[in-house]
């Protein structure tokens, strides 16, 4: 996307992992290292962006994500607006661009924005105006880039910064999962010496997502010797009836277990986007297990949003 990219080579909008220069997203990733106490308030907030206002402009539901980015815009100093989509003009019948335009007139600055249609976000960052800039907080099946930056530095906090001796799976629902696209970007520009995708085939994307990937339906299989599972969740709600036989079936194929988890290395790690179908993609004992770094993502979203935030506005 070079319109994230200025001129004078500046991030100024992110809208996707996908084609991010390495020392670009590498840089977001020493950051949010360099301020993660402070993203988790354990040290002095920074007022860095006082007197901006972030707006988390939300046209799809969010917990994790919507509370991390207004915590992490509120650790900066920020002003924060909630939008709500669901009470706003936009139920009757303002377009997303005009709703943009109107909060922009009110000096806005940044916004965090989540919609249910691919692209919505590159089409409202084309119609921003100058100084506006956009973070993707999800859009349809396509991109998560936050999201894909945490796993990468969690992943990192794990296992050292040389992916390149990393055997990476993920397992689940590929094919609706925005999540699963940017953790691809990311593990792709860091280089990770072999990435692994397991799932059914109803479940996994027929395009070029896939590509330089190792791909296979046999989880037990799959497992064996990888350094980190990405389990993703079973996106329910954009499934076409009959994608999956049940969720039983499901769980037996493709559910983690400790049992299972035996089969990849010893010292390997397990990651969830959130929200988690326990007892579906995993079970409580890996969850809340010590292989586990659920929560780990978790708080290093804040920390990941605040280099995020800090970089483009700050």
């Amino acid at each position: 996307m070079t319109q994230q990219i200025d001129s004078d080579g500046r991030l100024r909008h992110l809208l996707t992992l996908d084609g991010l220069p390495r020392e670009t997203l590498c840089r977001l990733l020493d950051r949010a290292g360099q301020i993660r106490d402070t993203a988790l308030g354990r040290t002095q907030r920074r007022n860095l962006l006082d007197g901006t206002t972030v707006c988390t402009l939300f046209f799809e539901p969010s917990t994790r994500t919507r509370s991390s980015f207004q915590i992490a815009a509120q650790r900066l100093g920020a002003d924060v607006l909630n939008f709500d989509a669901s009470a706003s003009s936009t139920r009757k019948g303002e377009t997303a661009r005009d709703t943009l335009r109107n909060l922009e007139a009110m000096g806005v600055r940044g916004f965090v924005v989540r919609h249910s249609e691919d692209g919505a976000v590159d089409a409202l960052a084309e119609v921003a105006g100058e100084g506006t800039t956009l973070v993707n907080a999800g859009d349809g099946r396509s991109a998560h880039p936050t999201q894909g930056l945490l796993d990468a530095l969690t992943l990192r906090q794990a296992k050292g910064a040389d992916f390149s001796r990393l055997k990476v799976l993920i397992v689940g629902d590929v094919k609706h999962s925005r999540v699963a696209r940017s953790d691809l970007h990311a593990l792709r520009t860091l280089g990770t010496g072999e990435i692994r995708v397991c799932g059914p085939q109803s479940l996994l994307p027929d395009d070029d997502t896939l590509a330089g990937c190792t791909v296979g339906g046999d989880f037990d299989a799959m497992l064996e010797g990888v350094d980190a599972v990405m389990m993703l969740r079973l996106q329910r709600e954009r499934m076409e009836e009959g994608l999956v036989a049940s969720l039983d079936d499901y769980h037996r194929d493709y559910g983690l277990t400790q049992a299972r988890l035996g089969r990849a290395a010893r010292d390997a790690v397990v990651l969830h986007p959130g929200p988690i179908n326990r007892g579906v993609e995993i079970t409580d004992e890996v969850a809340d297990g010590p292989q586990s770094l659920v929560l780990r993502q978790v708080s290093n979203g804040v920390a990941i949003r605040m280099a995020v935030l800090e970089t483009l506005l700050g």
